[in-house]
């Protein structure tokens, strides 16, 4: 199966100047418990964001700069090579929004952290997916000491 996970506000944006728009220690804690273990496909800014490979992954860079390298990770010209290269095991779409945008069509199942908020200054948004997907489960969760916003955990099945 093929699956995404990503994190967006009301109006889907995931990012701004190449970096996240909140800081939700439950939603890092989710996406580690999600994708440890499996391979995982990004763009090549998504991973100079992360700074390095992750840890207990196998990590998958798609990029257009044919001479671009990282040391612990496997390079591809598109997202259909990196995906063909997953010769039929599960793996995880974790962004950037082009990387989303080629791969939505393909995803299985789709997780979704919906940060109840509207962030300003993004750049970078989710494609729409509501009519793609159907919802399968949710977990809400209040804002806290540690959650500026309220948000919810919410897992999306292909209609295929």
């Amino acid at each position: 199966m093929l699956y995404a996970i990503v994190a967006h506000d009301l109006n889907r944006a995931i990012g701004g100047g190449n970096d996240l728009l909140w800081h939700l220690p439950n939603d890092l804690k989710y996406f580690k418990e999600k994708t440890r273990g499996f391979p995982i496909i990004m763009g090549r800014k998504t991973f100079d964001s992360l700074g390095r490979p992750l840890p207990g992954r196998r990590n998958m860079v798609v990029t257009r700069q044919t001479e671009w390298s990282a040391e612990g990770v496997e390079v591809f010209a598109t997202v259909e090579a990196a995906i063909a290269a997953l010769e039929g095991a599960d793996g995880f779409i974790v962004g950037g929004g082009e990387i989303y945008r080629q791969s939505l069509g393909m995803v299985d199942v789709l997780y979704a952290t919906v940060v109840h908020t509207q962030i300003e200054g993004a750049d970078t948004w989710f494609p729409e997916y509501l009519d793609q997907f159907t919802e399968v489960e949710r977990d809400d969760h209040s804002a806290d000491e540690r959650h500026a916003y309220a948000y919810s955990f919410v897992r999306l099945r292909a209609n295929k």
